[in-house]
C-alpha cells in the first residue's frame, strides 16, 4: 500500500498480521473497521478475500504494515510486503512514513519444472529482488497523496476527490505504480519566525518513466522522459497560511551517454539521431503543460566534454522560443566557494522568478496565488551543482512568502546567520543526500556550499569518499541495481515466451574482474621485488623486465576492454 486516503469510505489498513500456512499466507487486518482478510496461494498466487476464519495454527504470524504489490516472474508470482516503517514527517497533518524494511514472498512452485535456463535467469531475477529490498529512499503515507503538489491538489475536480486515492495520483511519481497492478523524499523542520511557529516541508517526487542509476540512464529517451527527473517542492505553513514553491531538475534533454569503462570519469558521447529536435520539443511541451512557463538553468560546464553536450543542448533550445534558456557555468563562476556568486545568476532570472511565482491559499481554502512558471535546473548528473541552486532559489522564495503573508519587515528579512537559515540548509543538505543516494549511491558533493556557504576541510574529505565511491559502485554494481530498477518499475517485464536475456556462457564481469585484479597485483608486486633484485645480475634484470613487460601489457588489456570487466545491465536498452 503506497498511499492512503483521507476520504471517508476509503480508509487504508495500518497495521496487519501476517500469518504463514504451508499452503498459503493470510494477511489479517489488525485496525477495526471494514476489512477483510487476505488469502494468496503460496502454489500459484492466486488472492482472494477470505470470509470465515482460517481453523489451522499459521507456522509463523509476523506484523506487517502495508502491502506493495505483487510482480510476476518466471516461477510464478512473488508478493512484497513492508516490514519495516518510521515516520518522519507529516503532510497536510498525516504523517509520512519511510520504508526501513520490505521482505518478498513466493508464491509458486512452477520453479521445479523449469528448464536449466530459466532456473539459471530466475535465480538472477531472485537476485534482483533482493537488491529491491534493501532499497533506501522509499516513502509512503496513508492518508496523503504524495504525488500531487498542492497547487495541483486543491484545483482537483470534485469528482475526482471521492475516488480512491491510487485513481488520483499522478502516475508518474508513484514508485509502486507497476507492482501494484517515482521516488519519493520527504523532509520536514519546525522553525520560529519572529516568534511564531512555522514548518517547512520538503518533498521530492522521482520520476518513474526513465528511472535509473547514474551512468545507466542519462539524457532523455525518444519519448523526450528524461533520467533524474525531480519535481521538489516546498511547502510553508505560517499563521494561518499555506504556500508551495515548486523547481524541477532533470538530465540534459538531449539523447547521450556516458558507459563507465573503469577510467574515473568516461566521456559522455552525444548521440546523433534525427529525432533529437523532436525529444527536445516533446519534452518541454510536455512541461509547459503541467507547469506553464519554463526558465532553464544549465549550469554544466562551457569547456571539455561538458562543454559539448551544453552546447548540444543550447542549439537545440535556440529552436524553442518560447522558452528561456540560460547557460551558466556554475563551476567556474562559484567555484572554490564562491558561493555568493548565485546572487548574479539570481539577477540574470529576477523578472522570471517574480513572474512564475508560487502558490499560496488562506485556511480557508481560498487561493490568493498561483504559480505559474517553474524553473528547471541541471548539471551533468543533476544533483550536487544543481542542489546547491536549488536551495539557494527556494531561500528566496521563502523569503518572498513570508513577506506576503504578512511579516511587517522586508524580503530578505532573514539574515544567512539566523538559526531559521541554519535549519533551512540543514534541511536542503540532507535532502541533496537522499536524492543522491538514489540515483548515484553516495551522498551528494558540495554539501559544504548549502550548509556552509564555503568548502571546509571536513567537507573536501567527504566529498573525496563519494567520489571513490560513486567509481565503485558505477563500475561494479549499478549493473545490477538498474536492472533491479527496471524489474520492479515494469519496464521490463518477464515472460516465458521471450529469449533469456542473459545468454549462456556469456561474459560476466564479476567473473573477470577479480582475476584480473589479481593478476596485475602479483603483477605489480612481482615486478618490484625484480627491480629490487636488479642490481644483482643481468638475470634479474631481464626477469624484471618480463614481469613489468607483462603486466604493462596485462594493464593495457584491461584498459582496451575497461567496458566488459564493468557491472552492466541486461534488461533494458539504453534508451
Amino acid at each position: 500500500m503506497e498511499n492512503g486516503d483521507s476520504v471517508e469510505g476509503h480508509k487504508l489498513c495500518t497495521q496487519m498480521q501476517l500469518q504463514e500456512f504451508a499452503d498459503k499466507y493470510v494477511i489479517k487486518p489488525i485496525d477495526p473497521g471494514p476489512f477483510r482478510p487476505l488469502s494468496i496461494s503460496r502454489f500459484d498466487g492466486v488472492i482472494q478475500e477470505i470470509s470465515e476464519p482460517v481453523d489451522e495454527t499459521p507456522s509463523k504470524v509476523s506484523i506487517i504494515y502495508g502491502v506493495v504489490g505483487t510482480i510476476k516472474l518466471l516461477a510464478g508470482m512473488y508478493l512484497l510486503v513492508i516490514t519495516s516503517r518510521k515516520q518522519v514527517g507529516t503532510h497536510s497533518g498525516f504523517p509520512i512514513f519511510q520504508i526501513v524494511s520490505m521482505k518478498f514472498l513466493s508464491c509458486n512452485e512452477a520453479l521445479k519444472q523449469s528448464s536449466y535456463q530459466e532456473k539459471r535467469d530466475e535465480a538472477y531475477f531472485m537476485s534482483l529482488l533482493k537488491t529491491v529490498e534493501s532499497t533506501t529512499g522509499l516513502y509512503f503515507s496513508y492518508e496523503a497523496d504524495l504525488t500531487l503538489n498542492l497547487q495541483r491538489t486543491y484545483k482537483l475536480p470534485q469528482k475526482r476527490t471521492v475516488q480512491p486515492l491510487w485513481k488520483q495520483v499522478d502516475p508518474r511519481f508513484l514508485w509502486n505504480r507497476n507492482l501494484l497492478e517515482e521516488l519519493i523524499e520527504s523532509k520536514t523542520v519546525q522553525i520560529t519566525v519572529k516568534g511564531s511557529p512555522a514548518q517547512i516541508t520538503l518533498i521530492s517526487r522521482r520520476c518513474t518513466r526513465r528511472l535509473g542509476t547514474r551512468m545507466w540512464r542519462r539524457g532523455a529517451n525518444l519519448a523526450g522522459d528524461t533520467a533524474n527527473f525531480i519535481e521538489t517542492e516546498q511547502l510553508l505553513n505560517f499563521e494561518g497560511f499555506q504556500s508551495s514553491y515548486l523547481q524541477i531538475r532533470g538530465s540534459i534533454p538531449v539523447l547521450w551517454e556516458q558507459i563507465v569503462d573503469l577510467s574515473y570519469k568516461p566521456r559522455p558521447r552525444i548521440i546523433n539521431h534525427e529525432e533529437t529536435p523532436n525529444v527536445v520539443a516533446r519534452h518541454f511541451h510536455d512541461l509547459t503543460q503541467r507547469y506553464g512557463q519554463v526558465l532553464v538553468l544549465d549550469l554544466t560546464d562551457q569547456h571539455g566534454d561538458e562543454g559539448q553536450l551544453s552546447a548540444a543542448f543550447a542549439k537545440e533550445m535556440h529552436k524553442l522560443s518560447h522558452i528561456r534558456y540560460l547557460s551558466y557555468d556554475f563551476h567556474s563562476l562559484c567555484g572554490k566557494g564562491n558561493f555568493e556568486n548565485l546572487d548574479n545568476l539570481f539577477a540574470q532570472i529576477f523578472e522570471d522568478f517574480e513572474k512564475h511565482r508560487f502558490f499560496l491559499m488562506k485556511s480557508d481554502g481560498e487561493i490568493l496565488l498561483e504559480q505559474t512558471g517553474i524553473g528547471r535546473a541541471n548539471c551533468i548528473d543533476c544533483l550536487d551543482r544543481t542542489n546547491v541552486t536549488q536551495s539557494f532559489l527556494a531561500w528566496k522564495s521563502l523569503n518572498i512568502q513570508l513577506e506576503r503573508m504578512g511579516l511587517d519587515s522586508p524580503a530578505d528579512s532573514m539574515p544567512q546567520h539566523s538559526d531559521v537559515y541554519d535549519k533551512f540548509r540543514t534541511l536542503w543538505v540532507d535532502h541533496g543526500d537522499e536524492i543522491s543516494l538514489q540515483y548515484s549511491g553516495t551522498h551528494a558533493l558540495k554539501g559544504d556550499l548549502v550548509r556552509y556557504g564555503r568548502q571546509t576541510l571536513a567537507g573536501l574529505v567527504k566529498d573525496g569518499m563519494s567520489a571513490v565511491s560513486r567509481y565503485y559502485l558505477n563500475n561494479f554494481h549499478d549493473g545490477v541495481r538498474q536492472d533491479a530498477m527496471d524489474l520492479i518499475s515494469g519496464h521490463y517485464t518477464v515472460s516465458r515466451s521471450c529469449p533469456s536475456p542473459f545468454p549462456l556462457n556469456g561474459f560476466e564481469s564479476f567473473s573477470y574482474l577479480p582475476v584480473a585484479s589479481a593478476i596485475l597485483v602479483g603483477g605489480l608486486t612481482l615486478t618490484t621485488v625484480s627491480l629490487n633484485q636488479a642490481g644483482r645480475g643481468a638475470q634479474h634484470f631481464l626477469s624484471s623486465v618480463l614481469w613489468a613487460g607483462m603486466t604493462a601489457g596485462l594493464m593495457a588489456v584491461v584498459k582496451a576492454n575497461g567496458r566488459q570487466f564493468c557491472s552492466r545491465p541486461h534488461l533494458c536498452d539504453l534508451l
